[in-house]
């Protein structure tokens, strides 16, 4: 008699569990996914379409001072390796420089370019002159 009890619990709970993953599927309606109903996130475009556009601007804004950078550090090695009159002090200013105006495009990420460009020109003032 308790065995007939616990599956007739458990056939109830299993249709509470059908009945509400199907209303979660189907929506309360039970609307079919034939039919041209817009979705909840798709009811308000107008608003979100400007929020992608902000977002894509600001991942533009970014990619284009992440090039900028590329090209900045890509100069000022080029000026540490190649210019034969550049001194041990011009080279530390071109490396200071360029690690201010890095972190004035990107003011929170000085671990980064301790991480990225510093260890290279490191190196590359290194082998230039010499050091150590």
């Amino acid at each position: 008699m308790e065995e007939n009890a616990g599956k007739q619990r458990t056939a109830g709970c299993t249709g509470n569990i059908q009945s509400l993953s199907e209303k979660k599927l189907w929506g309360e309606k039970g609307a079919s996914m034939n039919i041209g109903e817009p979705a909840d996130h798709e009811k308000n475009l107008p608003l979100a379409g400007k929020k992608v556009r902000e977002v894509q601007d600001q991942n533009d804004d970014e990619a284009r001072r992440i090039r900028r950078l590329q090209v900045m550090i890509s100069m000022v090695t080029s000026v540490i390796s190649q210019d034969p009159g550049l001194t041990v002090e011009e080279a530390s200013e071109l490396a200071a420089g360029a690690k201010r105006a890095a972190l004035a495009m990107f003011p929170d990420k000085e671990l980064a370019y301790d991480l990225l460009y510093k260890p290279r020109l490191q190196r590359l003032m290194r082998e230039r002159f010499r050091l150590q």
